[in-house]
């Protein structure tokens, strides 16, 4: 990983557009990638997610990854890794 956090959804998403707003409400960095343009990033995330293309899938430059989270569950991974 190169340390940037990678955001793997879809344009047409509500859970990914309202991930993508929480980074950029925190003022997070972040790539997002789109499965539908991107059949490499679509089969990653079917093997972080056991078979599902559940979107959105973050990773996050400690290794972690977070599908589909809750507001707060999203909010305080960011905080955790800016220190906050």
């Amino acid at each position: 990983m190169d340390g940037r956090i990678k955001v793997y959804g879809n344009s047409w998403c509500p859970d990914s557009r309202r991930a993508r707003k929480i980074f950029e409400s925190m003022g997070c960095d972040y790539d997002f990638i789109d499965v539908d343009k991107d059949e490499a990033a679509k089969k990653l995330v079917k093997e972080i997610n056991h078979g599902y293309c559940s979107v959105p899938t973050i990773l996050f430059p400690d290794g972690s990854t977070l599908t589909e989270p809750k507001n707060q569950t999203l909010e305080e991974k960011i905080k955790s890794l800016s220190g906050v």
